[in-house]
């Protein structure tokens, strides 16, 4: 009693504890009548007005506690008609707003209860709307000081979180709006914002008083997934809260640091994306990453090197707030020499995605923006040797995304480095993407984030910004330009009065071009300099004199594919690149077969750089498109009858008004059938590919396992194997309809599955194509008949690349092919057998 006595407000008025025992009582034998339901609303009144004599709910102690919860537990059990309308509910609203909240749930979770549920809810809708949710929490944060039950609060949590889930069972989705997640976490907030005024009113009192509760909901919340909802409330205000006042900082720094390390993911996480700059990040976590460990993890790992679906200003803002304080600065520097070692590491090159690429990238020029020129010094060596490994990597990739992220990134760490002697620079052509990667380098001040303005407002602000000029100022500036004739000749120079000549009619000496192929050849292998412009007109007329004169082309076809693969640019043409390979093309689809093998054993041979060998792969795709199209006909048809028509007699000019208003009646009145559709008749030729797809083909993927001194596919020219790939499913996919198109699924399916675990992203998208070309080309029987243990063993394989692949274009590949394999099936099936 003694430690009772010396808590101030649980000694209760004596006349609570027998009122309370009475309505129990009265509750137990309550029957139908009027005489009844007056004695009841009598005892509910006692009650009501015992606990307001008694102080409120604050003023109960353990033992009253108990006896007003045996008491509402009562109630709750009690018939409708025991209950007094509108009495019995304000005897919920004003009880203790934990022991409330429990028992109110209870009795909408219990099928014994005498309470209807939409009765329950309802009691519910008003104990949130009068904000007894807030005062519950408080109760909770006051019992905590004085040492409450964890246990009882872990399940009072998980109430107050999973409310909406409970009433939405129950109810089966016909909840009152401020039930919805919606609705309720921000009111939920709300409320913490409530409870958080009266912990700082109770610090500026000199009382203690815990916040541990609050931060246990709000993890709670958040783990969830309800962080948009809550800390949209919550952050706002804290924003504005923490400006100047310490006491609320180390109020919002306890918040965080008191929620428990299995939540602490989503906590941190929430703030970090919910904050409008590193600087007010910083106010409200303070120096949790460096107090906490798990903090710390998701803080310097998770987010940086195990996640990458984040936003750039997430990670500016995170980021940022490693580099405002000296104790987290460590944690900058660390994190800077962490994501440079992933960025430098081959393995990790090959076997992230490129997305996530991008995002370390972002993330290192970040950091690069917050060092320090002392940090710079420390860190120069390191920074280097990671640049130039890190480099390397990514220009040996066969990705054109990949090589061009790895010459930005080493272009900024240059830069950086190197502010006074020479920088890195490479060619590469700019796009969005580069240019935020360079603005990123750019520090841009956190406190300084300006809203932007509409665009009348920021015309009136750019021009409020000019400065004023005077009015004789503008004057003299407007004469300034104004001079005489005298002062105007003496400016110029003397040469000037010299007259040019007139060359308006004078024209540029053309050409002529050569009109016979050996001519041609002459000149392009000729070594004299002073035929430069008749060799631009060679070069420029050659495929056209290819095509006219294909018998003679065909007695020199192999030395003119052989002089074009060779060629090179001897003076600046405009597009020579297209010129050379549209006449290689025109060689190649003028003499297939011959032009086909030289081209296909230069493929393989020594003494050919990496450029060239991709030019043959370029020309044989599309000869080989060339060849398998069709040539049109311009034969124009009508189908159907012909659109009808009236023939006027020619008359004078003044007749042309009643002509007008007879064919507008004509085309009033006349009801057209069928007008007709004008199309182009196709030819009836044979595909020219299906007689030389083979030479085309086979040659190319007979011998791509063989290195040689200058040329090693399987090594380290795995660009020229992806492009391999991509051109033997192109001539696959051109190859349909034709004898060997079996022959070369069954070599392509060989290739396949020899390079089906390439570490190159490039080539197991080549690899994919060719399944996909494979699919499409090969008739359904031929497969069922010569590959379909081949296929199951690639179907099983394509669905591990489908789920494990590190590359998304692989794992879109890897699915389009699946699904045609199921249309295939399909297809079998609605075939009778």
């Amino acid at each position: 009693m003694a430690a009772v006595a010396e808590r101030p407000g649980l000694i209760l008025d004596p006349r609570l504890e027998p009122v309370l025992r009475d309505a129990v009582a009265a509750l137990g034998r309550a029957g139908a009548g009027a005489e009844a339901e007056a004695g009841l609303a009598a005892a509910l009144g006692a009650v009501r007005a015992a606990l307001a004599a008694a102080g409120g709910p604050a003023a109960l102690g353990e033992r009253e506690r108990a006896l007003f919860g045996a008491f509402l537990r009562s109630l709750a059990r009690a018939p409708g008609a025991a209950r007094p309308e509108g009495v019995w509910q304000r005897c919920f609203l004003e009880g203790p707003p934990g022991l409330v909240f429990c028992v109110l749930l209870e009795s909408l979770g219990s099928a014994g209860s005498g309470l209807d549920p939409r009765e329950v809810v309802g009691v519910l809708e008003q104990f949130l709307q009068e904000g007894r949710l807030s005062a519950l929490l408080w109760e909770v944060c006051q019992q905590q000081a004085q040492a409450g039950c964890p246990e009882l609060q872990d399940v009072l949590i998980n109430k107050i979180v999973c409310l909406p889930e409970h009433v939405s069972n129950k109810l089966q989705g016909k909840n009152p709006p401020v039930f919805f997640p919606q609705n309720y976490f921000p009111l939920l907030g709300d409320a913490i914002l409530q409870v958080l005024e009266k912990i700082s009113d109770s610090l500026r009192g000199g009382l203690d008083c815990s916040i541990s509760f609050v931060s246990h909901v709000l993890g709670k919340v958040c783990i969830h997934g309800r962080q948009k909802e809550i800390l949209g409330v919550l952050v706002p205000c804290l924003t504005d809260l923490t400006k100047s006042d310490c006491i609320w900082q180390r109020i919002c720094w306890r918040l965080v640091e008191c929620v428990p390390d299995r939540w602490m993911e989503a906590v941190v996480l929430g703030f970090v994306q919910r904050a409008p700059g590193a600087d007010v990040l910083s106010r409200l976590l303070g120096n949790l990453v460096v107090k906490n460990k798990k903090a710390q993890f998701v803080v310097t790992q998770k987010m940086l090197l195990l996640q990458y679906g984040h936003t750039t200003e997430v990670l500016q803002n995170l980021l940022g707030y490693l580099s405002l304080d000296g104790l987290r600065r460590t944690l900058l520097l660390r994190v800077l020499q962490e994501l440079l070692e992933t960025w430098s590491s081959s393995s990790a090159v090959k076997h992230s995605t490129a997305e996530q690429q991008l995002y370390i990238s972002k993330a290192i020029l970040i950091c690069l923006s917050h060092l320090k020129e002392p940090e710079i010094e420390t860190h120069r060596q390191e920074l280097l040797t990671s640049m130039m490994e890190g480099v390397k990597c990514r220009l040996d990739s066969s990705l054109p995304q990949q090589r061009r992220l790895g010459m930005v990134v080493a272009e900024s760490i240059s830069l950086k480095i190197n502010t006074e002697g020479p920088v890195l620079k490479f060619e590469y052509e700019e796009d969005d993407e580069t240019r935020e990667l360079k603005f990123l380098l750019v520090q841009t001040p956190s406190f300084c984030n300006v809203p932007s303005l509409p665009d009348d407002d920021r015309s009136e602000k750019a021009g409020a910004a000019l400065p004023l000029v005077p009015e004789s100022n503008e004057k003299s500036h407007a004469a300034a330009p104004v001079m005489s004739n005298e002062e105007s000749d003496t400016e110029f120079d003397s040469d000037d009065d010299l007259i040019p000549y007139d060359m308006s009619e004078d024209k540029e000496l053309k050409i002529k071009a050569p009109v016979y192929i050996r001519d041609c050849i002459e000149v392009l292998t000729g070594s004299r300099t002073e035929d430069v412009d008749k060799w631009e007109a060679t070069v420029k007329a050659l495929e056209s004199l290819v095509r006219k004169n294909p018998a003679a082309t065909r007695e020199v076809s192999v030395e003119l594919a052989k002089i074009l693969l060779h060629l090179e640019e001897k003076t600046c043409i405009e597009g020579f690149v297209e010129l050379r390979q549209r006449a290689q093309v025109a060689v190649l689809t003028t003499d297939p077969i011959p032009v086909a093998k030289y081209l296909t054993s230069q493929f393989y041979s020594l003494n050919y750089s990496l450029r060239q060998r991709m030019d043959i792969l370029d020309v044989l795709v599309l000869a080989a498109q060339e060849l398998s199209c069709p040539k049109f006909l311009g034969k124009t048809k009508h189908s159907g009858a012909q659109k009808p028509c009236i023939q006027l007699l020619q008359g004078s000019d003044s007749s042309k008004g009643w002509r007008r208003v007879v064919d507008e009646r004509i085309k009033n009145k006349t009801r057209r059938l069928d007008k007709g559709q004008c199309h182009v008749e196709l030819a009836s030729r044979p595909n020219e590919f299906n007689s030389v797809a083979g030479y085309f083909f086979f040659p190319l993927i007979q011998h791509f396992d063989r290195p040689l001194t200058t040329f090693d596919l399987l090594g380290e020219d795995h660009l020229v194997l992806g492009r391999l790939a991509h051109t033997l499913a192109i001539l696959m996919y051109l190859a349909v309809n034709t004898v060997a198109v079996t022959a070369m699924g069954k070599a392509l399916l060989e290739f396949v599955w020899a390079l089906r675990f390439h570490t190159d992203s490039y080539v197991r998208q080549g690899l994919l194509s060719c399944i996909s070309s494979l699919l499409l080309s090969v008739p359904t029987e031929r497969i069922l008949a010569d590959m379909t243990e081949e296929l199951l063993e690639t179907q099983s394989w394509l669905g591990d690349v489908m789920e494990k692949d590190p590359d998304g274009d692989c794992r879109r590949l890897a699915l389009q092919n699946l699904l045609l394999m199921e249309n295939l099936k399909k297809k079998l099936e609605v075939v009778p057998s």
